[in-house]
């Protein structure tokens, strides 16, 4: 179960990464985004530590109060829980 657990938190937290990185290049480009709702889905579903990660070392979504003080919300209790389980 805890490998289970920690292979399930490492990749939802790269596509998290990811995510981010993907949206700050479409962005620059002008082309069609990922939508924030699936931001937000993603880091709901466990990928917040990541999302976090990438919006800070992308530069992206920082000015956006939501994503500044929700994805580290978020963060902190996916890792409460991924802790408190494991």
């Amino acid at each position: 179960m805890n490998e289970l657990l920690l292979t399930y938190f490492i990749a939802i937290n790269i596509v998290g990464v990811g995510m981010m990185y993907r949206d700050k290049q479409k962005a620059k480009r002008h082309e069609w985004r990922i939508a924030e709702s699936t931001l937000w889905t993603v880091a709901a579903i466990g990928g917040a530590l990541g999302g976090l990660i990438g919006m800070y070392c992308y530069r992206h979504k920082t000015k956006h109060t939501s994503f500044t003080v929700g994805f580290p919300i978020l963060a902190a209790l996916d890792l409460l829980f991924f802790f408190v389980i494991s």
